[in-house]
C-alpha cells in the first residue's frame, strides 16, 4: 500500500480544522515521517495548536505579506492586478527558507489575498498557487494543508496530488451546508477522495446524526474535550495537553490509511 503523502483539511470556520491538522501532524511525526504543515487559513492559530515556541512563531511571516519576495519573483508589486507579471514564479526555495521546524514538523504560513478574493489575478495569487503546486507535486514529505472552507489554493493541476480531502464537521445543519459546498468545489476540480471528520462529538446521538446527514463518508470522530479548550486558554500545544484527542486522531489515521 502506498503511504499517504498529501492531506488537505477544510471546513466551516471554528469547527476544528486547526485541531485536526495539529494532531495529525504530531502523529505522523511520531511515526517518523517528514511532516510539513501549511497554514492556509487567514485566521491562523495553527502554530499555537502545534505547540511551537513563541520565538519560532515570531519568525514565521505569511508568504502573502512578503512584498519584496513577491516583487522579486513575479516582477509586479503586491496589491496590483492586470498588467504583466510572471504566472509561474520560482518557489522551490521558499519552503525551506521561510519555515520553522519543531519536533519533526516543518511549519509554513501562506497567508491570504486581501484584494480580489479567490479569483484574484494578482502577483500574490500567482506566487501562492505556484507554491502550493510545488508543495503538492514536487516535495516528498507528508504535507498537511490547513485550508479555508473551500479550495482557494488548489486547482485542477494539483487536485490529483491530494491523497485525501478531509472536511471537518460539527453536529449541526450549518456545518453540513458548508460540507456540501466544499464537496462540490472539491469534485469540480477533480478531487475524489473526500471524507468527513466529526468534531466536538458529545455521544452516540451526535454520531448517528452525522452518519445520517453527512454529504460525504464519515472517516471518524473527535470527542468534545475540555482539555482542548484549556490548552488553548493556556496557549499550549494540544497534542500533549489532550491525550484522549490524540488517541482518537490515531484512530482516524488508521482509518484513513486503511482506505
Amino acid at each position: 500500500m502506498t503511504p499517504l503523502s498529501k492531506i488537505a483539511i477544510s471546513g466551516k470556520g471554528g469547527v476544528g480544522k486547526t485541531t485536526l491538522s495539529a494532531l495529525l501532524a504530531h502523529i505522523y511525526a511520531e511515526r517518523g515521517r517528514d511532516v510539513t504543515v501549511i497554514d492556509a487559513d487567514p485566521v491562523g492559530g495553527l502554530a499555537q495548536a502545534l505547540g511551537l515556541p513563541s520565538d519560532l512563531v515570531a519568525k514565521v511571516k505569511p508568504v502573502s505579506e512578503m512584498d519584496e519576495l513577491i516583487y522579486e519573483r513575479t516582477g509586479a508589486k503586491p496589491g496590483t492586478s492586470g498588467g504583466f507579471f510572471t504566472m509561474n514564479p520560482r518557489v522551490d526555495d521558499i519552503p525551506d527558507r521561510f519555515s520553522v521546524s519543531h519536533r519533526g514538523i516543518r511549519f509554513l504560513r501562506l497567508g491570504t489575498i486581501e484584494t480580489g478574493g479567490s479569483g484574484c489575478i494578482c502577483p500574490e495569487s500567482a506566487l501562492l498557487r505556484a507554491l502550493v503546486t510545488h508543495l503538492l507535486l514536487y516535495r516528498d514529505e507528508l504535507l498537511i494543508l490547513d485550508m479555508e472552507a473551500g479550495v482557494e489554493h488548489l486547482g485542477r493541476a494539483t487536485a490529483q496530488a491530494v491523497d485525501a480531502f478531509l472536511v471537518v464537521l460539527e453536529p449541526g445543519r450549518r456545518s453540513l451546508t458548508t460540507a456540501e459546498r466544499v464537496e462540490t468545489l472539491a469534485k469540480d476540480i477533480g478531487i475524489s477522495h473526500v471524507y468527513a471528520v466529526g468534531n466536538n462529538i458529545r455521544g452516540e446521538r451526535d454520531k448517528a446524526f452525522m452518519e445520517e446527514h453527512s454529504p460525504v463518508p464519515m472517516l471518524g470522530y473527535l470527542s468534545s474535550n475540555p482539555e482542548l479548550t484549556d490548552a488553548d486558554m493556556r496557549g499550549e500545544g494540544i497534542f500533549d495537553a489532550a491525550p484522549q484527542s490524540a488517541q482518537e486522531a490515531r484512530e482516524l489515521v488508521a482509518a484513513l490509511e486503511a482506505l
